[in-house]
């Protein structure tokens, strides 16, 4: 009789269990699958999903559509937070959370294979227009998001686009980000620095009260020089490139010429349509013509950068 109840009591038991996996086969735990979805269920994220939710922006990560998304850790957030002066991510202006986190967004599906050098666009936007910020992917080793941040873990896939996960928060850059992110500039950051080291131009240019286009000479077009000028005539030269305002290729007279006032006084006039190849075509303030514009619209959160071919020379004989 004893034995009938044992074998009664284990037949419940296996009823019991089998109940209760045929319970969770009706109703699974749900697999994370959008890209907010998978970024609360990662271990390692959870600053990014409390950014996120403060900024309101969980619902634009977890709708349809194709993202990229450059996810910092937390340890990324503690370091971005450090250096600005914040105690929590709740310390951070919502405003300026938004806009730093759509800085780490772009509108399509690019996985590992498909990031080479070069500019994309971010979702974030310059001051209040609908003009998006730029990014400076560099692949030569590894990716390398401007100049400051590595991806660590590459192509987390999504319903709804992929995943890299990052080292360091990207925050808004200027003009002097770019500059200082994109190989071809070197030689420009060093006319701005040691080479005229009586001016601040890197404090002047990475002012966020101010906005200013910069037409940005190549390394090729500093080469092209027959030498490189004194401090005091280069310093000239560099203002000679840089006009006030945030001046887009769509400002520009698309059939004729825009003049643009430099701050070291001269005139550059800037012709559309371009030619022998060029985007546009400009005119310095001593009156060279060849001077081609060869890139366009690189957007900062203080200005727009468009890259040029030759060093552009002012009049300093007026």
């Amino acid at each position: 009789m004893k034995k009938l109840n044992l074998i009664s009591k284990m037949s419940l038991m296996v009823f019991a269990l089998l109940m209760t996996v045929s319970c969770d086969d009706d109703d699974p735990v749900k697999t994370p699958e959008t890209i907010a979805e998978i970024a609360i269920a990662t271990p390692g994220l959870e600053s990014l999903v409390t950014a996120l939710d403060r900024a309101n922006l969980v619902n634009v990560l977890d709708s349809s559509g194709e993202y990229t998304v450059f996810a910092p850790t937390n340890t990324a957030f503690e370091a971005f937070l450090s250096a600005n002066n914040f105690a929590s991510v709740n310390d951070v202006p919502v405003n300026v959370l938004t806009q730093v986190l759509l800085n780490h967004v772009i509108a399509e599906e690019l996985p590992a294979s498909s990031l080479s050098t070069g500019y994309k666009n971010t979702l974030a936007t310059y001051a209040d227009t609908d003009l998006n910020l730029s990014m400076f992917v560099n692949t030569s080793g590894g990716v390398k998001l401007n100049g400051v941040s590595n991806v660590t873990t590459a192509n987390i896939e999504a319903t709804n686009g992929v995943i890299h996960v990052v080292d360091a928060v990207i925050g808004i850059p200027t003009v002097v980000t770019f500059a200082t992110a994109d190989p071809n500039f070197t030689t420009l950051v060093s006319a701005l620095t040691t080479l005229t080291p009586a001016t601040d131009f890197v404090s002047v240019l990475s002012d966020t009260d101010e906005a200013y286009t910069v037409f940005a000479p190549t390394n090729a077009a500093f080469s092209a020089l027959s030498s490189v000028p004194e401090e005091s005539t280069l310093t000239q030269v560099l203002l000679h490139h840089v006009v006030s305002g945030n001046i887009q290729s769509s400002a520009l007279t698309p059939n004729g010429n825009t003049v643009a006032p430099t701050l070291q006084g001269n005139n550059l006039t800037i012709t559309l349509p371009g030619t022998g190849g060029n985007i546009a075509n400009m005119t310095d303030g001593s009156g060279n013509m060849d001077i081609g514009i060869i890139a366009v619209d690189v957007q900062a959160g203080n200005g727009v950068i468009h890259v040029i071919n030759k060093v552009a020379i002012p009049n300093l004989q007026s």
